[in-house]
């Protein structure tokens, strides 16, 4: 079996208080917990604004991917928890934006509510290490 490596971009201040990793490499694969609308305090970002909380949850997607030796060129999994399917339309246009063809593999659910309260959307992602 191949190594855990816990994977860190050295800015999430919640991590030991919930006891999770930002992200796993093992091999040549990355397992990326799911990734909130939060600021490096740990803050919510946009409250009631769909967009901006995904937009905050792509860039910490990104900033922790890169930390883990990936990118969201290489995400082959993910699978997005929203409050309100509503909103699935503009998941589609942000899955276009940040992703490439061939897209990755995605589940998409709605759930009654996230870890903290004010949270809209998540995302938790696998991807291939380019190093």
């Amino acid at each position: 079996m191949s190594e855990l490596e816990q994977v860190s971009t050295g800015k999430e201040t919640n991590r030991h208080a919930y006891y999770y990793s930002q992200a796993i490499r093992v091999g040549d694969f990355l397992f990326v917990s799911g990734q909130a609308a939060l600021d490096d305090d740990g803050n919510v970002v946009g409250l009631e604004d769909f967009d901006a909380q995904a937009e905050q949850v792509f860039s910490n997607l990104e900033a922790v991917l890169r930390a883990g030796g990936s990118d969201l060129n290489s995400v082959v999994k993910v699978t997005i928890f929203m409050t309100d399917m509503s909103f699935f339309p503009r998941i589609i246009e942000l899955r276009q934006r940040f992703f490439t063809p061939p897209y990755p593999a995605d589940t998409t659910v709605e759930v009654r509510s996230l870890a903290l309260a004010g949270l809209m959307v998540e995302i938790e992602a696998i991807a291939l290490v380019k190093e």
